[in-house]
């Protein structure tokens, strides 16, 4: 199959590169520079012969969203609307990536698929717009949701937990936050794996299984870089008050992929084991 991978420079898109290419495809990965997702038409014949389109491109700056909702609209709502219309023209599949801030973020228990989209931020609600987009523009999509990002090819919350461990000597991580520490290698693999097994379109979650809270996680980098975990602290999100809100639970359910025959991502904390070197080397 031939692929063509949007905001390829990214963490995680760079790693799906990497990727896919390993498992013997055809992929062209492509920056800003050369498809601006807010004019794809102008890069129409990176489209021609593609089966695979898959948009990594996003505005993820989720604070500065809360001012400038437009511009964040324009890229992660308007972009992949422009950018599977693109798709349908050429007759490819189109592979949206999603985030967890489409969803209220206040559940007891792990979010289907398909739960209510109620986004509480700017940047979930512009997010939840791109989906709706895709839906409408192209039919054989899938939309893949995933949170707690970290890899070895950009900043992630490991990088900076470490580097503040060792500085300070010791930091305060809130406890009241929960989610899915998820690995970039492990997305990637999984994107491959549903383009691979020719699943249904629709809408999948791409995230490592069983959850931890931020504080539990970064108890876990700084064991990893060989710093006594107890120098991390738990607080609340009370004393880190922020312009957007986070999601207080981001734990998301995997039956869809079960459905589809496609085996979910492992349990989080082995991943970051298997992770681990390369994050904090890299």
């Amino acid at each position: 199959m031939r692929w063509l991978v949007v905001g390829a420079n990214g963490m995680l898109g760079t790693d799906l590169v990497s990727v896919v290419s390993a498992a013997g495809h055809d992929i062209l990965g492509v920056d800003r520079a050369r498809l601006d997702i807010t004019a794809p038409e102008l890069a129409r014949p990176l489209f021609e012969g593609v089966d695979i389109v898959v948009n990594c491109a996003a505005w993820t700056a989720v604070d500065a969203a809360e001012e400038q909702e437009g511009s964040a609209f324009a890229v992660n709502a308007m972009g992949p609307g422009l950018l599977a219309r693109e798709c349908r023209l050429a007759g490819a599949r189109m592979v949206q990536v999603s985030t967890d801030y489409v969803l209220a973020g206040d559940a007891q228990q792990p979010y289907a698929e398909d739960a209510p989209m109620r986004p509480v931020s700017a940047y979930g609600r512009t997010k939840a717009a791109g989906e709706w987009a895709v839906r409408a523009e192209l039919p054989d999509h899938l939309v893949v949701r995933t949170a707690w990002l970290y890899g070895e090819h950009g900043p992630c919350f490991p990088r900076t937990i470490a580097r503040v461990a060792a500085e300070r000597g010791g930091l305060d991580v809130v406890d009241d936050q929960v989610g899915q520490p998820t690995w970039t290698v492990d997305l990637a693999d999984l994107v491959l794996r549903l383009v691979e097994a020719q699943v249904p379109a629709g809408t999948y979650h791409g995230t490592s299984a069983g959850s931890t809270s931020w504080f539990g996680f970064a108890r876990s980098v700084v064991a990893a870089a060989g710093m006594d975990p107890e120098i991390v602290r738990p607080a609340t999100s009370e004393g880190f008050v922020r312009p957007a809100p986070r999601p207080a639970y981001s734990v998301l359910g995997h039956d869809a992929l079960r459905a589809a025959g496609v085996e979910p991502i492992g349990e989080w904390e082995g991943r970051w084991a298997l992770a681990s070197a390369a994050v904090l080397g890299g």
